[in-house]
């Protein structure tokens, strides 16, 4: 490592050892080795170094919603300032085309990330502290459940004509 002065790569402003962030860009300061001339960082880069790698980890759960693709990347965006990646997933059910904006869309972060979603939306009062998560019932079990309720009506129907019959 060098001994000079840190740098904003971004920038190209020069801070004491002490410092660690840019004030302005929000960029880690790196070790300056001669003159530094400002990076040109496009956008996908600079919301790729937002990310903390810690919040980065583990299988993608749902921690909130959107009704629509806007709220969805405003969603995106509040966790993204707190180094949370997340991912966008039109919510199932919802017959719109692909190329359309309407439609709920799911918010999706990894599990490592799930707490720290969950407390930034809590601040921001995106979702209700009382609720937990939210419980996906697998096909199989519906469709069991509304045969069964089917079969109990057809029941309650046939006993009843039965029973008027006599």
């Amino acid at each position: 490592m060098s001994s000079g002065p840190l740098v904003c790569p971004s920038c190209a402003s020069k801070f004491a050892s002490e410092e660690r962030f840019c004030p302005d860009c929000r960029m880690p300061l790196v070790f300056s080795a001669g003159t530094v001339a400002p990076l040109r960082v496009d956008d996908r880069h600079e919301r790729a170094r937002k990310i903390k790698p810690q919040l980065a980890e583990g299988r993608l759960v749902r921690v909130a919603g959107g009704r629509n693709q806007a709220e969805a990347e405003f969603i995106q965006g509040l966790l993204l300032e707190e180094g949370v990646p997340s991912l966008l997933r039109r919510s199932a059910g919802f017959d719109v085309p692909d190329f359309l904006a309407a439609g709920p869309r799911d918010v999706l972060v990894p599990e490592s990330g799930a707490l720290t979603a969950r407390e930034v939306l809590l601040d921001a009062e995106l979702v209700s502290p009382d609720r937990g998560p939210e419980r996906v019932v697998a096909p199989g079990r519906l469709l069991a459940g509304m045969l069964a309720a089917l079969a109990v009506g057809a029941l309650v129907v046939w006993l009843a004509t039965v029973a008027l019959g006599h």
